[in-house]
């Protein structure tokens, strides 16, 4: 039971508010309507007030009009402007007119639409035209009216857009509220700001695709990359192979006429369309299919599984160039824009180097191995895709020496490896840290940089204190997570450090401190986000990495230390910085969702609102960054998507949720829900894997299917415990009643599983489960909070016990986090280890824990 619970809240409402201001605060108006992307340039008219009279009000009697006869395309797009201000807000404009037949009345509010330039937007199938200069726009909002304008079609798009947003949601028509009077100069970042979604492994209906372009609109990404082959299964009609579709699973497959709708739909709202047809590996679909293309013989059955696969297809026999001719000529025929994506990546070379016939035709050509097999095959694809106008993207794997000098370029290994991209010179984009399918914290992928960046990986300097350790943290899938860091006290300063995973590059440690036994660190890997909470002692490692949300477990060992070494560690970073025609080369980046644990029914859930932090990073100025910011305008972004585009985020989660829970309790499920969180990254892959078959076959109707991302409702305490240092004077104005909403959602939570364990035998045996955990989950968030707001630390005795209640709670609970608890543990660890330096430093700032980063002592030397 929770005990004092109002009592506890109403002490905490009526604590003092510091007035600090708070870090990196973002200089925003609120007289600014949220919006994402937010635009380069936002003015507010100089010496207009709040309640001026000088803002605007749209209602019935505004006209819509274009300075120009719109092409169709404009047209279309004001029509569906229309139709979004009457979800919006009830207010039902007559369609667009020529603004010259406008009576010249003073009365009269207008919406006014001007292109310069039309004549150039006949032709949008070229890179060129992917232009940020064609996408750039202008707003203005007068008392009299708003004017959007923009050289090109895209950009007139994008200021539809962007005036949507300004305009905003009601919940009780009629309440809107005026416009206020701004000019706004907007244009993208980067030129390609994509979103990958994967039809392949679970297929979208045509419907469930155009809603997912409407979002890619709202957001301002241009690039939809359409990943139709896979080992699963083969979702594009071929009419050379029919036996491709034929043999789709479920039987589901885009036909022709299918495929040129959903270009059609997404060219009208500025998008262009990439397919993605994998070759030469990831053939699983053609081995089933047309076994003897393969480089091993057949038959193979229909795959269902996830991962990687062994099937390849044979680059020694001709009939596989034909193959490749036929489809790319089909898809040539498609796809009018002029890349295609061949897959490329993850080649298991086994089939090849097993097959006689392979390996002479590698001695014949002189190709020294499996990789420069590979480039073979590729050269061979471009020059096929060559006559028909068209040029290839792949992934990291296609980058060898002598590849194609037209080909681009997509990186899942991250922005070092798209700086080598960049250096080789050919078109880069990246994906890493932007996949969506696996959950994050949407400040995880705001923080993702596109551009390589200089990092501060310098030597210990004479005097420092230094360690280094190794470790490996076993996974449930796959190879472990290995590699060493080193911590570094200098004689004065911050304690810092470098983390050189295996087979990465260094880069630098953030908030290193020592908490007690615990030395901590913090920094984003290609695995989402990571917090170390370790104990290193005498020569051994143990403890915790927060991958994401959810745990792993390393152990290790001393490698060497300032104590017992004379030479100090050196870090290679031997990459020089991109000039400015390489980083040009750098196109921008997409979003991907991988589809193994996404189908028809969840996808809105996946990629919605979170997509929303991507294109920001890909649109906006690159120094937006605050997170804080990110998020006060995503919730309300949240809201707008749902009425004005119908994104069914939302709907999807009250659909899911009605599958598990009966009517009576879809209150208490919602605030059960409020409080939990899948397991990030790959983790719930890493479970299926462990657990069940890790294939089409596991069931994707369970809780964690149902759960966004992340908690908002609890982010605020996950922010509060990331940013404290030492109990006392963190809580401000703002703090203040983030703090109290996540502490009230966790007492409604409390409740909500009283009343559903009242009714277990109405709802699954893992939501029971799960429940139990959450009230646990509740009282002690009430109980550590109370006493580190008091900054009275828990006896021994009572500490113990504590942390005995805290350790189940950990980890992964079918295939969900308690995302309090990891906050309430390093509340706790504040709470009993800061006392010390409290007395020591006389105040807050947690220097003395940053200063004791490196473990001290004789135990922590080598024997």
């Amino acid at each position: 039971m929770i005990k004092n619970t109002l009592t506890g809240l109403l002490a905490l409402a009526c604590l003092p508010l510091a007035k600090a201001e708070t870090a990196n605060h973002a200089p925003h108006d609120p007289r600014i309507p949220a919006l994402i992307p937010y635009p380069q340039q936002v003015e507010l008219q100089v010496g207009l007030e709040r309640n001026q009279s000088s803002a605007l009000r749209l209602d019935q009697s505004t006209r819509l009009c274009f300075t120009i006869p719109p092409t169709p395309r404009l047209s279309a797009a004001s029509a569906r402007f229309r139709e979004r201000l009457v979800r919006q807000q009830d207010i039902q404009l007559d369609a667009a007119t020529d603004c010259s037949t406008l009576t010249d009345d003073s009365a009269l509010t207008r919406l006014v639409l001007t292109v310069e330039n039309t004549a150039d937007d006949h032709d949008e199938t070229t890179l060129a035209a992917l232009d940020t200069k064609r996408e750039s726009y202008h707003l203005r909002i007068k008392a009299d009216g708003v004017q959007v304008s923009a050289k090109n079609e895209p950009g007139l798009l994008h200021g539809l857009q962007t005036l949507s947003q300004l305009i905003g949601i009601s919940d009780s028509k009629p309440g809107y509220s005026e416009l206020p009077a701004l000019k706004i100069l907007d244009y993208p970042r980067f030129r390609w700001r994509g979103l990958m979604l994967d039809s392949a492994r679970h297929f979208f209906s045509v419907d469930t695709i155009k809603r997912q372009l409407d979002g890619m609109a709202a957001s301002k990404l241009n690039v939809f990359h359409w990943h139709l082959t896979d080992d699963q299964g083969w979702r594009l009609e071929s009419k050379a192979y029919p036996r491709l579709h034929e043999t789709a699973p479920g039987g589901d497959y885009y036909s022709r006429e299918q495929v040129r709708e959903i270009v059609r739909y997404a060219r009208d709202r500025g998008i262009v369309v990439v397919p993605e047809i994998d070759m030469p590996g990831h053939a699983s679909a053609i081995a089933h299919a047309y076994p003897e293309l393969i480089s091993a013989p057949g038959p193979y059955p229909p795959e269902d599984r996830w991962g990687v696969h062994k099937p390849l297809l044979n680059p020694a026999d001709p009939a596989v160039y034909e193959f490749a001719e036929k489809i790319l000529a089909e898809v040539a025929d498609l796809f009018p824009f002029e890349y295609v994506h061949i897959g490329g990546d993850e080649v298991d070379p086994a089939q090849w180097l097993n097959n006689p016939q392979i390996r002479e035709y590698m001695n014949q050509h002189q190709l020294t191995d499996s990789r420069a097999l590979h480039n073979d095959f590729n050269h061979r694809l471009a020059e096929i895709l060559a006559p028909h106008g068209r040029k290839m993207i792949g992934w990291d794997e296609i980058l060898h020496p002598g590849l194609a000098p037209s080909a681009a370029v997509q990186s899942w290994r991250g922005p070092d490896a798209l700086g080598d991209i960049a250096r080789a010179g050919h078109f880069g984009i990246l994906s890493t840290g932007f996949y969506l399918d696996q959950p994050q914290y949407a400040g995880y992928h705001y923080r993702n940089n596109i551009l390589p960046r200089p990092t501060d990986v310098t030597a210990p300097r004479a005097g420092a204190q230094w360690q280094t350790w190794a470790f490996s943290a076993p996974r449930k899938r796959g190879s472990a997570v290995s590699g060493h860091f080193t911590l570094i006290k200098p004689e004065t300063g911050p304690a810092r450090g470098v983390m050189v995973f295996a087979g990465k590059r260094p880069q630098p440690l953030n908030n290193v401190s020592q908490i007690g036994p615990y030395t901590t660190f913090s920094l984003d890997t290609w695995m989402g986000p990571l917090t170390a909470r370790l104990q290193l002692q005498k020569n051994t490692l143990e403890g915790e990495f927060l991958v994401g949300n959810a745990p792993y477990h390393p152990s290790g060992h001393l490698l060497a230390s300032s104590a017992n070494e004379d030479t100090a560690p050196t870090f290679t970073d031997a990459d020089t910085p991109l000039t400015s025609a390489q980083a040009d080369r750098i196109l921008g980046g997409e979003v991907a969702l991988w589809s193994e644990m996404v189908t028809e029914q969840n996808i809105d859930v996946k990629l919605w609102p979170r997509a929303f932090a991507v294109a920001e990073r890909l649109w906006s100025n690159g120094e937006l960054r605050n997170e804080d910011f990110l998020y006060r305008r995503l919730h309300t972004i949240s809201d707008w998507t749902q009425t004005a585009t119908g994104l069914q985020h939302r709907q999807q989660q009250s659909a899911a949720l009605e599958q598990l829970f009966p009517d009576p309790l879809l209150p208490q499920a919602r605030e059960l829900a409020a409080v939990l969180e899948p397991a990030h990254y790959y983790h719930r892959h890493h479970e299926k894997s462990a657990n069940e078959t890790y294939s089409r076959r596991d069931p994707l109707d369970r809780l964690a299917d149902s759960l966004p991302a992340e908690s908002v409702a609890l982010g605020p305490l996950r922010l509060f415990a990331g940013q404290s240092k030492l109990p006392g004077n963190e809580i401000t104005d703002e703090t203040h009643p983030a703090l109290e909403s996540s502490l009230m959602q966790l007492w409604k939570s409390h409740r909500a599983a009283s009343t559903i364990l009242q009714s277990r035998n109405t709802v699954p045996a893992e939501v029971t489960s799960i429940a139990k955990l959450a009230q646990q989950q509740s009282e002690l968030a009430f109980l550590v909070v109370e006493r580190y707001l008091d900054t009275t630390p828990f006896s021994p005795t009572e500490e113990v016990a504590l942390r005995n209640r805290l350790q189940p709670l950990k980890g992964i609970h079918h295939e969900m986090i308690l995302p309090a608890v990891p906050a309430l543990e390093r509340l706790l660890d504040h709470l009993q280890h800061s006392s010390a330096d409290r007395s020591n430093t006389g105040s807050g700032t947690g220097s003395k824990s940053a200063a004791r980063a490196i473990p001290q002592g004789k135990e922590h030397e080598h024997d």
